[in-house]
């Protein structure tokens, strides 16, 4: 962890959007240390697998999701010198455009910023407990684990 400061850390899971600007500037919150941010959100897209997308709900298991991005971050910053993390995904009934997820990281330098917050968002995809159905013209589907995700989760692996 960055300089003996403790981190500004935020892990929230909720159904309301939120403000990516304003996410940022949080996390900054005026730290003169800080030379980097990087910072992925995610969308509900249109398509998936081939099929139109017209809504998706996400499901979490309340408690244990919020524990579970709380021990991921907890990792990130036992590997990386940042100084802050913030981590929003958003639950409920989601539409093509939305935005589900937040992940931001702070540093004094990009390198380390850019790597926290690919570790974070590949750690969430496949260790935090979310279950994503989406609605399609040919009726609901539960959308299961990507081989891929497992794969970017796995070059993490000490």
């Amino acid at each position: 962890m960055g300089a003996g400061k403790p981190a500004n850390v935020s892990v929230s899971v909720r159904e309301a959007d939120f403000d990516t600007g304003a996410e940022i500037a949080a996390l900054r919150a005026g730290d003169p240390r800080i030379g980097a941010v990087a910072c992925f959100v995610g969308l509900v897209r249109d398509i998936n697998d081939g099929a139109g997308v017209s809504e998706m709900t996400l499901e979490h298991y309340p408690g244990m999701t919020e524990k579970a991005l709380e021990a991921i971050v907890a990792e990130a910053l036992t590997r990386w010198d940042v100084y802050g993390v913030r981590v929003i995904h958003r639950v409920g009934r989601l539409l093509p455009t939305d935005q589900i997820v937040l992940v931001a990281v702070s540093s004094a330098h990009r390198g380390e910023a850019f790597a926290a917050c690919e570790f974070v968002m590949d750690y969430l995809k496949t260790r935090a407990p979310f279950w994503k159905r989406e609605v399609t013209p040919d009726g609901a589907r539960w959308v299961d684990a990507r081989e891929t995700d497992d794969s970017a989760a796995e070059r993490w692996q000490r």
